[in-house]
């Protein structure tokens, strides 16, 4: 099987510093002479970075390297990102280039917190009033360097990546369960959990066992289980779509879990909360 080529963009004329782009429904690929930020606003879109794959959604990112093939397309029919064109290497200051060592290690998807795309959404809205402003667009960029910077800043004074485990070592998991609720219809992976507060994975998952008591698996399924619950208590959902919605890969996968769980069946609960 052939390997993809990647086309090199030459940067002749340089990028603006901060744009906003609706991805294709297909997959395309190149790779450019200048860094990245990319972080989604709107639908889900799958990326690959240097052979790494994950799907972003909105509030989640990814650093792409100078020189670094990558590939992208949206998954929703309609996928927009905000991408910042760090090409002007000669003046990136200390804090950017900070920002860009701790994005790319180890590795280059991130997750922001619900303050952050707060104010990204108002910094986009105004963009997308003026799009040819390029004063507004360095603005841009720089506001939302400067916001990330906060941000692993804040991250590190919590967790230290490098600092032994402790008893007393704890993460927000608010930040855990904001992640949990916003994609709780599709897979969650402990890659995708731990780079929401910025850990390699085995240390996520044993400062996460450590705090809780369960796995991330374990929790991430009791939430899908919570959730099943309410649903059927609220009505208005067959079984079926109660395990789309709680992101069970099928029907037979939510029975067998939920019985499990809870002892009994989904229909059986079902009825139960019908003629309670």
């Amino acid at each position: 099987m052939s390997k993809p080529v990647y086309q090199i963009d030459q940067p002749l004329n340089l990028p603006k510093p901060a744009q906003i782009i609706t991805l294709p429904s297909y997959m395309d690929s190149h790779a450019h002479q200048y860094m990245q930020l990319v972080i989604g606003l709107k639908g889900q879109a799958e990326f690959e970075v240097s052979g790494k794959a994950n799907v972003l959604g909105p509030g989640q990112g990814c650093l792409v390297s100078a020189m670094s093939p990558h590939a992208f397309g949206a998954l929703v029919s309609q996928s927009d990102i905000l991408v910042l064109n760090l090409a002007d290497t000669a003046q990136l200051s200390p804090a950017i280039v900070s920002v860009l060592e701790h994005f790319d290690k180890p590795s280059p998807y991130f997750q922001l917190d619900h303050a952050i795309q707060h104010l990204i959404k108002l910094l986009v809205n105004e963009m997308r009033v003026s799009p040819d402003d390029l004063v507004l667009s360095r603005a841009c960029q720089d506001t939302i360097v400067a916001l990330l910077q906060r941000h692993v800043v804040n991250n590190e004074q919590r967790v230290r990546p490098n600092a032994k485990l402790s008893t007393n070592s704890r993460f927000d998991m608010g930040v855990i369960d904001r992640y949990i609720e916003q994609h709780i219809a599709n897979k969650i992976s402990m890659g995708q959990l731990a780079a929401s507060v910025y850990l390699a994975q085995s240390q996520f998952y044993s400062l996460f066992k450590q705090q809780m008591g369960v796995t991330p698996h374990q929790y991430v399924l009791s939430k899908r289980i919570d959730l099943a619950q309410k649903l059927i208590q609220q009505g208005g959902f067959n079984l079926s779509q109660v395990a789309e919605l709680t992101g069970f890969s099928n029907q037979s996968t939510f029975t067998h879990t939920f019985s499990r769980t809870l002892g009994l069946s989904p229909s059986r609960y079902k009825k139960q909360i019908g003629s309670a």
